[in-house]
């Protein structure tokens, strides 16, 4: 396993809704392990998770309180990745498998222009925010060297509402259901509503209440269908990449056409990102078709009665949320007022 790992280039397996973008990074620094070139560095672990990340997974889960993750170090990590999960412009994501069978997800971002000191305040105080919502996926641990930098976060089998979406319409089939769309739209509705109430909004250069990176390939879906939203604050720790530039080559990024997201810092973006993220999950009606000639075959899931009158509830909201005038958006408390009226468990 060993000899794999430090020889090998993780295998892609990507995830639908993150961008194809080759990288040559993990084989460059197993590379440097094998030749003894790099040093092994300990994780910092992080505080505030408690016993493990998902409640309705059943693998072991990687924790502060955890014996088998108290002395996690980069040469474990390296050699427990299985294989790239997703990419994205911040950097790609790997499936890792610790020992003891521990599961968990590590961000490894491309480019980080912040000093450590500076990187490690960051994310601990997002992780210490975050980790304290049940909707966000946690933190537990960080590392930061000359050449990697990485986040472990929680892995949920069930992948990304954007595998879902996808992997569906690609087969011509619906994934989900109507009531698992609406549990999925509350849950990422009380996760941003959850953000946008941190006070004080700043600390220190780090704003805590805007999410900044809301898209479908970071809402992680468990088996009960349950969301979680991903990379709150990680747009604050790195950079987006669009090329990447190694030693005798250059590999654009190249964007699959997904639905146009606005990458601004504000509240009244993440609104725009979310009304978008919940127009996807209705099947992206015609915007132009009027609400009251709306019906069944209006969307690309079946409903009826009450729940088709849901549905239009839902995608009158979306369209407010995309308005092009940013003060014309509704507040996420108003948004997390009308799903509360609509939702039914």
């Amino acid at each position: 396993m060993l000899s794999r790992a430090l020889n090998s280039k993780p295998r892609r397996s990507p995830q639908a809704g993150e961008c194809s973008l080759r990288s040559t990074s993990s084989i460059y620094d197993y590379e440097e392990f094998r030749l003894g070139l790099m040093d092994d560095a300990p994780l910092t672990l992080l505080e505030g998770y408690g016993s493990g990340y998902s409640c309705n997974s059943d693998t072991k889960k990687f924790s502060c309180n955890n014996s088998e993750s108290a002395q996690m170090t980069l040469r474990q990590v390296l050699r427990a990745s299985v294989g790239v999960i997703g990419e994205s412009p911040l950097g790609m994501t790997e499936k890792v498998v610790l020992q003891g069978g521990i599961i968990c997800a590590v961000k490894r971002f491309r480019r980080v222009m912040i000093r450590k000191s500076e990187f490690g305040r960051r994310i601990e105080r997002v992780a210490h925010i975050g980790n304290r919502c049940q909707y966000l996926v946690p933190v537990s641990a960080y590392l930061y060297t000359k050449r990697i930098k990485f986040v472990v976060c929680g892995y949920y089998p069930m992948g990304s509402l954007s595998d879902l979406l996808a992997g569906a319409r690609k087969q011509g089939q619906t994934a989900l259901q109507w009531k698992h769309r609406l549990k999925i739209i509350q849950c990422i509705a009380k996760a941003v509503g959850y953000i946008h109430s941190q006070d004080p909004p700043r600390e220190k250069h780090l704003q805590v209440n805007v999410h900044g990176d809301i898209k479908t390939s970071n809402v992680m879906i468990e088996r009960d269908f349950t969301a979680h939203l991903s990379n709150y604050g990680f747009v604050q720790l790195a950079e987006n990449v669009t090329e990447i530039d190694e030693p005798g080559q250059m590999v654009p990024f190249s964007p699959q056409p997904d639905p146009v997201y606005t990458e601004i810092m504000s509240r009244e973006s993440d609104i725009h990102n979310f009304g978008v993220v919940l127009m996807d999950i209705l099947g992206w009606p015609n915007k132009f078709s009027s609400q009251a000639k709306m019906n069944n075959c209006s969307f690309e899931f079946c409903v009826e009665g009450r729940e088709l009158n849901q549905a239009i509830k839902l995608y009158e909201i979306g369209l407010a949320c995309t308005n092009s005038v940013a003060d014309a958006r509704p507040t996420i408390e108003h948004i997390l007022s009308c799903l509360e009226d609509t939702y039914v468990v």
